[in-house]
Parts: structure tokens; C-alpha cells; sequence
């Protein structure tokens, strides 16, 4: 049996006056415990998936894997309008840990232009939403620092009132793990395989260790890359070390 979570004093707020709760889910294990416990906790009618499909370069299976584990919870597709590599080909540089445009151009973007049509879609939530993410505290001291409930103003036009809000801020990995396995649920298959990330297949925040294994699984996809980063004279990686000079 999976417990309700604690709302906060705002998000309860929200969800009484029949707020949508649109819950972004990447397939990794993070946003699989965040959309457990949701579910658990809030009216289904008050929820709705998001996903930002990445193509070629994520991990194959994520796609059906978010639809296997939620309970044919409505999805919404939220498509950037360029792939990941050619973002990258034409700019001729890769993002970074400190400027992630990966994030901003290929997640966030899409989703909130999502959100802001599904909306309009459905006048009865009266423009009130809560954005629900998986971001974690231990995750490292950028995420730690975030508080769990913030008011969008950049968001928050045309009649909208947009609540950004991290369900599990402060829970750890082994709790996350926890709640997947209460469900009766398996995580991602990648972690079966040793991968501790689960996003695009090579991500640029992802450890040396990783980049090998990923490599190891993908090994057409690395050839790409590693193609790619000799062609512009830039690595992903955020040790500057080439892909080549890791995973070989």
C-alpha cells in the first residue's frame, strides 16, 4: 500500500480548487516514485503526464516503459523541433553542466508549450496548475539549494496560475527504489544494467563510468558521438576529456 504524500500548505491549496497536477516523467527512476506517489495522493482526473520524447539519443523502451508502469494515466508528447545532435552540429559546441540548454531547448520549452495548450484545452482547471518535477536534494548542491515550491511568474500570464513543485525533494535513492519496488513496479531497465542516469543515452552530466557503460550498450550511438565531438572540436563530457579517449 503506497502512503499519500504530505501536501504543502500551497499545493493543498491548489489541489482543492481542482488545480491540474501535470506531472513530467523522463522514464527514469525518480519521476516513477514521484507519479506512484501522485497517484496515490490526488484525484485522477487532476492528473496528466508529460513527456519530452529525445529521439534517437534516448535510451529505447523509455516511451513504453512510462506507459507500462502508469496506469493509462493521459500523456502528453511534448516534441522539440530539432534532434539533440543537429542542435549541437549546427551551434558547434555541446551544453554543459553550467549552461544546459540540452534542458531549457529540448525539456523545459516543449513541455511548458505543452502545458500552456493543454490548458486552454480544458477551461475547467480556470488556468490553475502545479508543474511537478523529480528533482532530488542529494542529486547534488544545485538541486539542493531549490526550494520544493516556487511561484512561476514567467509562466503565470493570460489567466494562468503556475506552481512549480519537487514531490520528492528530499527523499533518497534507496527511497525512491523503495517506492517503484511497493508498487510492484521495475524500474528502467538501464539500472538494471548499471546505469545510475536515465535520459539521453550520453548525457553531458553523466560520469566517466556511465559514458562506458552506455557505450558498451549503444555502441552505434557512441560511434556518432564520438564522431560528432572530433567534428566540431568539443567533448561532452564535464572532465573535458574526448568520449574516444573514455570509452576505449
Amino acid at each position: 500500500m503506497i502512503a499519500p504524500l504530505p501536501l504543502p500548505e500551497q499545493i493543498a491549496e491548489m489541489a482543492e480548487k481542482g488545480a491540474l497536477f501535470a506531472v513530467s516523467t523522463s522514464g527514469g527512476k525518480d519521476s516513477q516514485a514521484m507519479t506512484i506517489l501522485l497517484r496515490a495522493t490526488l484525484p485522477a482526473d487532476q492528473l496528466v503526464l508529460v513527456h519530452a520524447p529525445l529521439g534517437r539519443v534516448e535510451w529505447p523502451g523509455t516511451l513504453s516503459h512510462i506507459r507500462a508502469t502508469t496506469a493509462g494515466m493521459p500523456l502528453i508528447l511534448a516534441r522539440a523541433k530539432e534532434d539533440l545532435l543537429a542542435m549541437v552540429r549546427r551551434r558547434g559546441y555541446w551544453p554543459t553542466p553550467a549552461i544546459r540548454n540540452c534542458t531549457s531547448d529540448k525539456k523545459r520549452g516543449p513541455i511548458e508549450r505543452e502545458l500552456r495548450r493543454y490548458l486552454k484545452a480544458n477551461p475547467h482547471f480556470e488556468g490553475r496548475i502545479v508543474s511537478c518535477m523529480g528533482l532530488r536534494a542529494d542529486e547534488g548542491r544545485d538541486r539542493a539549494k531549490r526550494a520544493p515550491v516556487t511561484y512561476s511568474a514567467r509562466n503565470s500570464k493570460a489567466g494562468r496560475h503556475w506552481i512549480d513543485w519537487l514531490p520528492i525533494h528530499d527523499f533518497t535513492e534507496k527511497q525512491v527504489f523503495d517506492t517503484i519496488a511497493a508498487a510492484g513496479e521495475k524500474p528502467h531497465w538501464v539500472y538494471a544494467k548499471g546505469m545510475t542516469r536515465c535520459s539521453c543515452s550520453f548525457c553531458i552530466m553523466a560520469t566517466p563510468r556511465d559514458l562506458r557503460l552506455a557505450a558498451q550498450l549503444r555502441p552505434r550511438l557512441a560511434a556518432e558521438y564520438i564522431a560528432l565531438e572530433e567534428e566540431i572540436g568539443h567533448t561532452l563530457s564535464p572532465t573535458r576529456r574526448p568520449l574516444r579517449e573514455i570509452v576505449e
